[in-house]
């Protein structure tokens, strides 16, 4: 996997930036001065320069890294446009540096080709990674892989079934236990509002649980939204806000590739995954606007509009998550259109019931390098879910605020002492970056994982 594991014969790779490009070269031939000139090489962020030997091999890469870089992309052009060889880095970068940049070099090869008739297979550069960092590098690699390819598998080849035959796999790698309660099961376990969003759908809803860990281990409970496709129910979406609804199953792929990277790294937590996987469909069987839905809590829950569905399914994962009184719940979602307008689509939105746990997960996205924002669980904004009829709306007529009311509507079934983190993310990157392809993507797992090392386990 674009790597190697001797370091003898390897093309090195000197990163410089501006200010020390002119020191580095000082003491260099003439011939490579007057090659790195001509090359117009300025060691802006991405730039690279190869420097040819006397051969006409490659000598050396000069690559241009800012100061203000962020390493992790420093390397993640170069997996895909240098030629097949192999190639090592030659800094003074600190191990964790080397690993961030490494694991930029994996992401930078991703392609989803899966459904393309026609293939390109070429050579590809691998570069030399100490072996002591290979783990954790090919480890986060590999969860960022399984959230975009979840996410980029068009909705039709992922189903709920097909969810669950990845689940039970990720269960099968990594010695987990799993189980499944499927189609009309789901009301005789008491899950109601899951099987109400699902029903209409030929592929028939699904509550999948995955189990590892001691259970001496703090207890760690991911929920992840698995709407496999969302086309709003009868509320039925628009054509351009329908034609990537494949992507709405994007928190429960979050949700596996986190859990996929604390097994790979064997964090001592006991974990547990629940994923409620449904297809908001269409047909005679369908919810509708102004029903009232039971709930796994005994709430009852007004549907003021079918296209919020997936605060639905959240919250029967979230009682059931809730009843097992564990240290915390983190559930991922792409819930909201309202935190896209918020704070775009590249920064994923959190709230939290604990603040001193919203102070950590901030200390860990600085030390991770990746921005996650929190939004304020501001009480006030309930009354716009007051229902005359039941409990509780599914969402606000009123559309202001609507990151915060969906947050609040979950937290009506999080029991207050229970530690909880909701995470409201695009899992979809609308423009090409140096190692963030167009597609799918995994959105706050750096900072996820880097809090459950430094604090959760500290806890």
């Amino acid at each position: 996997m674009f790597f190697s594991d001797h370091e003898k014969n390897t093309t090195p790779i000197i990163p410089v930036s501006p200010e020390s490009l002119p020191q580095w070269l000082s003491d260099k031939p003439d011939s490579w001065q007057n090659w790195v000139q001509k090359n117009n090489f300025q060691a802006k962020n991405h730039q690279f320069c190869l420097i040819p030997s006397s051969d006409g091999q490659i000598d050396h890469i000069l690559l241009g890294v800012e100061n203000n870089a962020d390493i992790t992309w420093a390397l993640a052009k170069l997996s895909s446009q240098l030629p097949a060889g192999d190639y090592r880095v030659d800094s003074h970068w600190t191990e964790q540096e080397i690993t961030q940049a490494m694991i930029g070099w994996g992401l930078g090869a991703y392609t989803f080709d899966a459904f393309q008739s026609e293939k390109t297979f070429e050579d590809t550069p691998h570069i030399y990674v100490p072996p002591q960092l290979f783990t954790r590098v090919t480890s986060f690699i590999n969860a960022i892989y399984l959230v975009r390819d979840l996410i980029n598998t068009p909705a039709n080849h992922m189903m709920p079934e097909q969810l669950s035959s990845v689940m039970a796999k990720l269960a099968r790698q990594f010695g987990a236990n799993f189980s499944e309660i499927v189609g009309d099961a789901l009301l005789e376990e008491n899950f109601p509002a899951i099987h109400a969003v699902g029903r209409a759908s030929q592929h028939p809803p699904r509550y999948l649980e995955m189990t590892w860990g001691d259970t001496t281990y703090p207890r760690l409970i991911l929920i992840g939204k698995g709407v496999c496709f969302d086309s709003g129910g009868l509320d039925i979406k628009p054509s351009r806000f329908m034609r990537l609804m494949k992507k709405d199953m994007g928190g429960a792929a979050h949700a596996l590739g986190l859990a996929s990277l604390i097994m790979e790294n064997n964090l001592a937590i006991n974990l547990r995954v629940l994923i409620p996987a449904v297809e908001n469909a269409i047909s005679g069987d369908a919810f509708r606007p102004g029903d009232v839905l039971e709930t796994r809590s005994g709430k009852t829950i007004e549907i003021d509009n079918t296209d919020a569905e997936g605060r639905l399914v959240l919250c029967d994962a979230l009682s059931d998550a809730a009843s097992q009184n564990p240290n915390l719940i983190i559930d991922f979602a792409t819930l909201t259109g309202a935190a896209r307008v918020a704070l775009g689509t590249e920064v994923p939105v959190y709230f939290s019931n604990n603040e001193a746990i919203a102070e950590q997960l901030n200390q860990a996205a600085k030390s991770s390098g990746e921005l996650v924002w929190q939004l304020p669980m501001y009480a006030d904004y309930l009354h716009q879910l007051h229902s005359d009829v039941a409990d509780i709306l599914n969402c606000s007529p009123e559309g202001y605020g609507g990151a915060i009311t969906a947050a609040l509507f979950l937290n009506e079934f999080v029991p207050e002492e229970i530690n909880w983190l909701h995470f409201d993310v695009m899992a979809w990157n609308n423009r090409e970056r140096a190692g963030r392809p167009k597609g799918g993507e995994a959105m706050g797992l750096f900072t996820i994982f880097s809090y459950l090392e430094t604090y959760f386990l500290l806890s």
